[in-house]
């Protein structure tokens, strides 16, 4: 069994709604996960789906914006760990500074709002801790990037649906 078969089995014991924000929640599937399992597996409508998603998804950003920088300098203690966050963000900065520079915070909503493995609310408090955006700044563009990804996954998720019905 897989492990995305496990994890959903060991959510069968929750209410669906539930199920949905706390798959949201996690920072490997967040919504783009937790969106088409609510629509497709538990039969939800697309907008309980896109706000229970939503919602989970933004659970974890205000705890990451406020404490990844307490607990990176706490570990920066360490030599390892500190090498490790230098070289992190000297490559941070190297690949994506052109691009903040020019665009600002709506660098960090593109960034959240493209449905893609490794752009979503997780990695966006780590960009924005990085480039040193503002909290209240930093919030309110990855609130913005998740309210378009959550868009395109649940406009892709019925298209998806819809072509699968065409062909069976």
């Amino acid at each position: 069994m897989l492990f995305g078969d496990q994890f959903i089995g060991l959510l069968g014991s929750v209410p669906s709604w539930l199920a949905t924000i706390i798959m949201a929640a996690l920072p490997i599937a967040e919504l783009r996960g937790a969106i088409p399992i609510a629509i497709g597996l538990y039969n939800m409508s697309p907008l309980e789906a896109y706000f229970l998603a939503v919602f989970g998804n933004m659970l974890p950003v205000v705890p990451l914006l406020l404490f990844l920088e307490p607990v990176s300098s706490r570990l920066r203690r360490f030599y390892i760990l500190d090498r490790f966050f230098g070289w992190l963000f000297a490559r941070t900065h190297r690949n994506h500074s052109e691009r903040f520079e020019k665009y600002g915070t709506m660098a960090l909503v593109m960034f959240v709002a493209i449905p893609l493995p490794i752009t979503g609310a997780w990695t966006g408090c780590a960009a924005a801790f990085v480039f040193g955006i503002k909290f209240r700044h930093a919030l309110m563009a990855i609130l913005g990037g998740i309210l378009i990804a959550g868009f395109i996954v649940t406009i892709s998720t019925l298209v998806g649906i819809s072509f699968i019905d065409l062909l069976f």
